[in-house]
């Protein structure tokens, strides 16, 4: 498997960027080609009550490095990408590679 992980840092107005991310973001990025799984999750408060280090989470998976990379060279994957500007100003950091399940 190959992963992309988007974690998302804690936007100004939560309730816009996850009306967005819901309504259109995320619409998007369930249409990339190959693309084999993809979870979202919304980090709760620590144990100690501490804010969590970002706002949301989001897991793609692809068979391989090629479908990733066909995936996000697709018209998709461009539209997908291009979406961003329109959400996430806080900034997202964005992590590739393969993973394992153990």
């Amino acid at each position: 498997m190959f992963q992309l992980t988007a974690l998302y840092n804690h936007p100004e107005d939560p309730a816009a960027f996850d009306r967005h991310y819901d309504g259109v973001h995320a619409p998007l990025a369930k249409k990339l080609p190959g693309l084999q799984r993809f979870v979202v999750s919304r980090p709760a408060p620590g144990p100690d009550g501490a804010q969590p280090a970002y706002h949301l989470v989001a897991i793609l998976e692809f068979a391989d490095a090629a479908a990733f990379q066909a995936g996000m060279g697709s018209e998709e994957g461009q539209a997908a990408v291009a979406d961003l500007e329109n959400f996430a100003g806080a900034g997202v950091t964005l992590l590739t590679g393969p993973s394992d399940q153990v």
